[in-house]
C-alpha cells in the first residue's frame, strides 16, 4: 500500500467471562495502544476500536453455575474489563459490547446481506445432542480428547493446547460440558459460509501477496489450514444466548460467536461515527485505509481466513494489511488460566500497585510473546523496573533535573562551543526517532522499546563522561554546554516515551514544563531529528520528581504468595479421595480405644525437624506421645489443645522416646495438618469416643 490517509486499529474483544489478565495485555493490548500512540504522534488518522464480546457458550456455561443470567455475567464483566482498560491507559478511540444494539442490528445486517445475495450453504446435519439435557450442544459445551496433540480438555471448537481449531464431531470420546452425558447425533438445520470458494483468493492474497511482510507464525497457521483444504463452516448454532438468526424458522438458532465477534469491530466504529458525526464506511471500505488486527495466535484463523472470506463474501469492505499476532505469555513457569485463577488479574494488579501501569507495560513489552511463547516472572518484573526503568530511565531524569535546579533556578542554560563529543551525542539523538519508527513499522514491539532504552543510556553515558558536578567547579560556560545537550535528550525522551510509557511522559512533561500553553511549542516525534532546540536556552522546567519508585522484595513476595494459595486451591480442588479400604468387623473398631485428651507440654526433639515430644493428660494417666507434626505447629501454640489419642497402641520407641500412642490428625485443602478434635468445648479428658 502507499501512504495510507487513515488507520483502522482493532485489538481482540476480550470475552466477558472473566476480567482481563497480563497474558491479554502481552500479546494484544499493549502492542495494539503503543502502536496506535505512535501513528497518532504522526499526525495520522487513527481509529483504535475494540469492545466486549459477549455471546457464545462459555458464558451460558458461567451463568449456570453461578445461578444467574448470561446478561448478569457479561454487564458484571464489561465494567470491570472497560474501567481495567480506562485506568491503565488503553487509548481506544471506541470501547463497545456486542450485546449493543448497534452491534445486532449490525450482525442481523451483515447476515442478512450475505442470505439475500446466496452466500450461505443451508444444510441439515447431524450435530451432537446431549440427551440428558434435551438440548443441541454448541462447542464449547463438548469436551474431550483432541484428535492433532491428545489434549483430554480439548474444547468443541478449538484445543486449548495447541491451538488447532475443528469441529465437536472431530473430538475423541466427546461428553457434554452439561451433564457429563455422551452426546449422540440429531439432525438440525443451519447456515454454512463455504470457505473452500475463497480458497483461491485466500492462497493469492495470503500466501503470496503477505508471504514477506507478516509474522512467520501467522503465515505458517494460515498456509497450513489452506493447505488442508478449506471447508464450510457453520455460522448458526442451536442456542438461545446470542444474536437470533434473522431467518424465517430458524427458532431457537443465534449467530455463532465467530461469525458475530469481529462484526464488533465495524458495529464498535459505527458507534463512534455517530458520537462523533463521522462518516464510519471509509474506515472499512476505502483502499486508502490501513485496516490491522492485533490479536493472539489462538485467533489467527478466525482473523486471517474466515472473517475476511466473510467480507469477501459481502463484497464492499477492504482485507487487513496485517495481523501481527502474538504467541502466548505464560505466567512463572506455567499457562495462564481463568478457571484456575492462574493468572495476574489487571484490575487487581491495579489496585496493588497504583501508579505504576507504566511499569507493567514496560515489563509486558520487554518481555513480549512476538515470536515464541514468553514467561513472565515477579522477579524478572522486579527486576526490569529497579535495574532499567529506576536506575537508568528514571536516574538521568532525575539527575539532570535536579542539576538544572540547582545550578540555574531551573532555566535551561545557553550552550557554548560544541566538544567533538557534543555533535556526536546530539547526532545520535537525531537518529533514534526513525530507528525507532522502523521497528514499530514492522510490529517489533520489544525492539523498539529497547531503542528507547537506549536513548536513557546514551544520556547516562553522556553525563557519566562529561561530569558536570565537577566542571562546575572549574569550567563555568563547559558545564552550561554539558547540561544544555542532557536538557534535549530529556525532552527527546519525553517524546520518544509516549507510546510506551504514556504516564511516564505525561509526567516527565510537566517537569520539563512542556504542557502549558505558554511553554515551548510541544514537540512532535519528528522534531527531535529536525530541531535543533527541543528545550530552548531560557526555558523554565519544574522541580524534579521521581518518574519510578524501586520495588521492594516484600511487595513481590505478596504477589508470588496469592499464586501460591492458587496453586494449592487447585491442588486440593483436583485431589483424589484415598479409596475406601478393605471392610472391618464392628469388633475391630470397638477393640480401638480412642479417647479425648489435652496436650499439657509440648517441645522439639533434638536433632529432628518434624517430630514433637507431648506430654497428654488422657483422662486415665498423663503420658508421653511422640507425634510428626513439628512442621505444622509450634510447640507453644498447641498447649491446651485438646485432640483425639488412640490410647491403646502398643508403644514404640522414637529416637529413644517411648511413644504410648497416637494423636489423631488430618490435612486441610493447603494440605497442612489438623486435628481431629472435639467440636465443643467442656468435654473432660478420658472421654471415650464410639
Amino acid at each position: 500500500m502507499t501512504t495510507p490517509k487513515r488507520y483502522t486499529i482493532t485489538a481482540a474483544l476480550p470475552y466477558t467471562n472473566g476480567p482481563i489478565h497480563i497474558g491479554h495485555l502481552a500479546g494484544v493490548y499493549v502492542p495494539a495502544d503503543i502502536y496506535a500512540r505512535y501513528q497518532r504522534m504522526q499526525g495520522e488518522d487513527v481509529l483504535f476500536v475494540c469492545g466486549s464480546d459477549e455471546h457464545g457458550v462459555p458464558i451460558t456455561i458461567k451463568a449456570k453455575k453461578e445461578g444467574v443470567t448470561p446478561q448478569d455475567v457479561v454487564d458484571k464483566y464489561h465494567t470491570i474489563i472497560k474501567k481495567s482498560f480506562e485506568d491503565f491507559g488503553i487509548s481506544f478511540d471506541n470501547y463497545s459490547r456486542t450485546s449493543a444494539k448497534i452491534h445486532h442490528d449490525t450482525a442481523s445486517e451483515f447476515f442478512e446481506n450475505l442470505y439475500k445475495n446466496d452466500k450461505f450453504i443451508e444444510e441439515v446435519t447431524e450435530q451432537l445432542y446431549d440427551p440428558e439435557a434435551n438440548q443441541f450442544l454448541a462447542d464449547r459445551f463438548v469436551v474431550g480428547t483432541c484428535p492433532k496433540c491428545g489434549n483430554e480438555e480439548s474444547y468443541g471448537d478449538q484445543c486449548e493446547s495447541c491451538g488447532t481449531s475443528h469441529n465437536a464431531t472431530d473430538l475423541i470420546n466427546p461428553k457434554s460440558a452439561i451433564s457429563g452425558a455422551k452426546p449422540i447425533l440429531k439432525e438440525t438445520k443451519h447456515w454454512f459460509l463455504p470457505l473452500d470458494q475463497y480458497e483461491d483468493y485466500l492462497k493469492d492474497w495470503i500466501l503470496k501477496d503477505h508471504k514477506k511482510d507478516w509474522k512467520t507464525n501467522v503465515y505458517g497457521q494460515c498456509k497450513s489450514w489452506i493447505d488442508d483444504g478449506l471447508r464450510p463452516r457453520a455460522v448458526t448454532r442451536d442456542l438461545d444466548w446470542g444474536i437470533p438468526v434473522p431467518v424465517k424458522g430458524a427458532d431457537g438458532k443465534v449467530l455463532y460467536v465467530w461469525f458475530d465477534a469481529p462484526i464488533g469491530y465495524i458495529s464498535a466504529t459505527k458507534e463512534w461515527a455517530q458520537a462523533n458525526g463521522k462518516d464510519w464506511e471509509p474506515y472499512w471500505k476505502n483502499e486508502d485505509t490501513k485496516l490491522l488486527h492485533f490479536i493472539g495466535k489462538d485467533n489467527i484463523v478466525f482473523h486471517c481466513i474466515i472473517f475476511p472470506s466473510m467480507l469477501k463474501a459481502e463484497g464492499s469492505y477492504i482485507m487487513p494489511d496485517n495481523v501481527p499476532a502474538n504467541e502466548f505469555l505464560n505466567l512463572e513457569g506455567n499457562k495462564l488460566s481463568t478457571s484456575k485463577n492462574w493468572a495476574v488479574w489487571l484490575h487487581e494488579y491495579l489496585e496493588d500497585f497504583p501508579g505504576q501501569q507504566d511499569v507493567l507495560r514496560y515489563a509486558l513489552t520487554a518481555n513480549a510473546p512476538e515470536t515464541k511463547d514468553n514467561d513472565f516472572t515477579w522477579a524478572d518484573f522486579q527486576a526490569r523496573n529497579n535495574n532499567e526503568l529506576v536506575a537508568v530511565f528514571g536516574n538521568f531524569i532525575n539527575r539532570v533535573v535536579v542539576l538544572t535546579n540547582k545550578y540555574y533556578g531551573g532555566d535551561v542554560p545557553q550552550p557554548s562551543t560544541y566538544s567533538e563529543i557534543d555533535e556526536q551525542t546530539l547526532t545520535e539523538l537525531k537518529t533514534y526517532p526513525d530507528v525507532i519508527a522502523s521497528s514499530l513499522e514492522r510490529y517489533r514491539f520489544r525492539e523498539a522499546q529497547k531503542l528507547l532504552m537506549d536513548v536513557a543510556r546514551l544520556g547516562n553515558k553522556y553525563l557519566a563522561d562529561e561530569e558536570p558536578w565537577k566542571t562546575a567547579k572549574t569550567d563555568a560556560e563547559r558545564t552550561k554546554t554539558v547540561m544544555y545537550v542532557a536538557l534535549q535528550i530529556a525532552a527527546a525522551l519525553a517524546t520518544l516515551s509516549e507510546p510506551f510509557l504514556p504516564f511516564t511522559s505525561n509526567k516527565l512533561k510537566d517537569i520539563l514544563n512542556l504542557t502549558s500553553q505558554d511553554s515551548a511549542e510541544r514537540n512532535s516525534w519528528n522534531d527531535i531529528s529536525s530541531k535543533n532546540a527541543l528545550l530552548p536556552a531560557g526555558h523554565q522546567i519544574n522541580k524534579a520528581e521521581l518518574l519510578f519508585s524501586k520495588i521492594e522484595d516484600e511487595h513481590i513476595q505478596k504477589q508470588l504468595d496469592k499464586l501460591e494459595a492458587s496453586k494449592k486451591a487447585n491442588e486440593a480442588e483436583n485431589a483424589v479421595v484415598d479409596p475406601e479400604k478393605e471392610t472391618v468387623q464392628f469388633e475391630d473398631f470397638t477393640s480401638m480405644d480412642l479417647r479425648v485428651g489435652t496436650i499439657l507440654e509440648a517441645e522439639k526433639m533434638p536433632k529432628t525437624k518434624k517430630l514433637l515430644v507431648l506430654k497428654v493428660d488422657t483422662g486415665i494417666d498423663v503420658r508421653t506421645i511422640v507425634s510428626g507434626i513439628a512442621e505444622s505447629f509450634k510447640p507453644e501454640d498447641i498447649i491446651g489443645k485438646q485432640v483425639t489419642v488412640l490410647v491403646n497402641l502398643a508403644p514404640r520407641k522414637l529416637r529413644g522416646v517411648e511413644s504410648q500412642g497416637m494423636i489423631l490428625m488430618t490435612e486441610d485443602a493447603n494440605g497442612n495438618l489438623v486435628f481431629v478434635n472435639p467440636d465443643a468445648a467442656g468435654i473432660p479428658n478420658g472421654k471415650s469416643i464410639s
